[in-house]
């Protein structure tokens, strides 16, 4: 390359000598640049999506090529974040496939010091004989007022529920309605405390 094309290469030249004095076109551009293609065009379908991080539900563009996640992106179509995401919600690819995601969930038994890996269905099978066995043994049917006037509880104090910041608010009605139907009465919500 002759010293004369190397200088004229340089994008402050570029800009200086022609007509894009602003450097926002071809001033700017690189021979690199040029030769670069955006992950989005690569993929071979966009799935719409809503952010999982907070309560606001930002709308989410999925760009996904041979069954993988490409590129995230803010949805223009969506009234709540009209093609905008944060910076955890731009970078929720990996909560789908990080190599650091967990698969198996960790349980420590009870005086245990090692931590081992149980499958799903088994973790769930333990937390639903805990929550039976809890309610059956923490089971309120009825009580006395100081009066010994009879009430009625139908409830357990044994199990209570504080909900997350990311839960909206069909998932919360949901859960409402499961947690009265056991008989809970502390249920609570961490966007309220």
């Amino acid at each position: 390359m002759a010293i004369g094309d190397f200088i004229t290469s340089w994008s402050a030249i570029r800009q200086l000598t022609g007509k894009d004095r602003l450097g926002l076109g071809k001033a700017a551009q690189s021979s690199r640049q040029a030769e670069l293609t955006p992950r989005t065009a690569q993929a071979d379908e966009v799935v719409k999506s809503i952010c999982p991080y907070c309560g606001v539900g930002c709308g989410q563009r999925i760009f996904v090529k041979d069954g993988r996640i490409t590129q995230i992106e803010g949805d223009p179509d969506s009234p709540v974040s009209r093609g905008r995401l944060c910076p955890k919600g731009a970078a929720s690819r990996n909560l789908v496939q990080s190599p650091t995601r967990e698969y198996k969930v960790k349980y420590r038994r009870p005086y245990g010091t090692d931590w081992e890996k149980l499958d799903l269905d088994t973790a769930l099978d333990m937390i639903a004989d805990r929550i039976i066995d809890t309610r059956n043994e923490t089971w309120q049917d009825k009580g006395e007022t100081e009066d010994g006037e009879e009430l009625k509880y139908h409830r357990t104090l044994g199990i209570a529920h504080l909900g997350g910041a990311t839960l909206d608010n069909e998932e919360n009605y949901l859960m409402k309605k499961f947690y009265t139907a056991l008989g809970v009465v502390q249920v609570e919500n961490q966007a309220r405390i």
